[in-house]
Parts: C-alpha cells; sequence; structure tokens
C-alpha cells in the first residue's frame, strides 16, 4: 500500500504561482506512473496532468502552457509547478500513482486563488 502526502497548497493571488509536491512512502516511486487531479466545489475530479515511468507527460486543455509536472525519483516525489494562476483553478488537487493498473490516492492539498 503506497502512502501519498501533498503539500504547496494554499492562498494566492490571481496571476500568482503555486509549487505542488506529492511524496510517496515508496522507493520505487520512478517506477509509477505520476498524475495530479483536481475537484473544484461542487464539480467532479479532472485530469489535470500526467507522467509517465519514462518521463513523457500529458497535460489536460485548460492547463494552456501554465503548469508542469515533474519528479525527484531519489525523494519519491511528484511536483505541479502551477504559474499563472486564475480563479477558476481553485480546488483540492490530489496526487495519484498508478502501478499495474492499481491508482493509490493522496488527500489531498487545497489551492485557492482569489484577490
Amino acid at each position: 500500500q503506497v502512502q501519498l502526502v501533498e503539500s504547496g497548497g494554499g492562498l494566492v493571488q490571481p496571476g500568482g504561482s503555486l509549487r505542488l509536491s506529492c511524496a510517496a512512502s515508496t522507493n520505487i516511486f520512478s517506477r509509477y506512473t505520476r498524475m495530479w487531479f483536481r475537484q473544484a466545489p461542487g464539480k467532479q475530479r479532472e485530469f489535470v496532468a500526467m507522467m509517465t515511468s519514462g518521463g513523457d507527460t500529458n497535460y489536460a486543455d485548460f492547463v494552456q502552457g501554465r503548469f508542469t509536472i515533474s519528479r525527484d525519483n531519489a525523494e519519491n516525489t511528484a511536483f505541479l509547478q502551477m504559474n499563472n494562476l486564475k480563479p477558476e483553478d481553485t480546488a483540492v488537487y490530489y496526487c495519484c500513482a498508478r502501478l499495474l493498473n492499481t491508482n493509490y490516492w493522496g488527500k489531498g492539498t487545497l489551492v485557492t486563488v482569489s484577490s
């Protein structure tokens, strides 16, 4: 059972930046596909970004070049750098790791974009 812990959320003004982290309890995190999802109030959870074990990335259309997913395999951590944040980016952001068709989820970190 892999434990994922997100951090880095908070309150930021429109146009600001945040860097989310996802720390995994496994030392083979590099073998996992790492993903970020988000869930805004009253909405369904939606895909944000992913990185395969090979380093390939994919992003949701709404990211539009503002977010970057990355990893530190030595530290078993994934990151989501978010720039030029908009009020509509307000949501709980969840880290998800997949291995052998099994998904593991963190509890989320709240990002609020407001002036």
